[in-house]
């Protein structure tokens, strides 16, 4: 059972998961083309994540590993507000027939200009149409300088996820 790390092309997945798996920032400009698979061991677990490119020829595959998967990673750019109702439609999509999987949403690029708050992020992205019956939690996140240590946020996000994996195994 994996953690499904999902987004829009250019919102920060593989840098993120970069940054959880070694705790140190590394960010990268490149699209992912195709998947990407990280292995990340806690003191508590293992924990696989496959991140699927965000792009709009990747995007079809989402829905095939959703019912594999133990949680939903999605991850949105804070500062692209054009994107986010696309980034919104998508979501909602992807967990209208899933009522119970866990969703945790990274609102990345949070140390950008212009960047969306959490509760704009929250109210831009209907969060509040879909966290009934499933677990949901909304992180603020950002990838700093490389080479830096990851933020705060990044560690309470790790934590958080990797109590949700123990909680459902």
């Amino acid at each position: 059972k994996q953690i499904l790390v999902l987004g829009l092309d250019g919102a920060g997945k593989t840098s993120i998961l970069h940054s959880l798996a070694t705790n140190h920032v590394k960010r990268s400009v490149a699209p992912t083309q195709g998947f990407n698979a990280i292995c990340i061991n806690t003191e508590e677990s293992q924990m696989e994540f496959l991140e699927i490119g965000g792009s709009e020829s990747l995007r079809s595959y989402w829905k095939m590993y959703l019912p594999k998967v133990l949680l939903l990673v999605y991850v949105v750019d804070s500062a692209d507000h054009a994107r986010l109702p696309m980034a919104k439609q998508l979501l909602h999509q992807l967990i209208q027939n899933n009522s119970t999987l866990p969703v945790v949403v990274l609102a990345n690029k949070q140390d950008l200009e212009g960047a969306y708050c959490i509760t704009d992020i929250h109210d831009a992205l209907a969060l509040s149409d879909i966290g009934d019956e499933r677990k949901m939690f909304l992180i603020g996140t950002h990838v700093a300088e490389d080479g830096s240590e990851i933020s705060s946020s990044m560690k309470d996000a790790k934590e958080l996820i990797g109590q949700l994996v123990w909680e459902s195994q």
